[in-house]
């Protein structure tokens, strides 16, 4: 039987890495807050229906939070192209 112990070297992360995000990546996730949000409200929307048949108000409500995600998306992604041209 081999053990883990072995083998921890490698499957453990680098002695360098400290577990916190880099600044870039903190910039990264600020850029993308607003599709974060939009899909966590998509996500509640459909949550609230799981268990029962959503009615004419839970519909507009999911269908709401679907228009906010793919303006989200919309938003993020000209955001992208317009830094990508200038």
């Amino acid at each position: 039987m081999n053990t883990i112990a072995a083998l921890q070297a490698a499957v453990t992360a680098a002695a360098l890495f400290d577990g916190e995000p880099s600044d870039a990546e903190l910039d990264v996730i600020e850029t993308e807050m607003p599709l974060i949000l939009a899909d966590v409200d998509l996500l509640d929307a459909q949550i609230m229906t799981i268990d029962r048949t959503p009615t004419e108000l839970d519909e507009r409500r999911i269908r709401r939070a679907r228009r906010r995600v793919l303006a989200a998306r919309r938003d993020l992604a000209n955001t992208a192209t317009a830094g990508a041209v200038a």
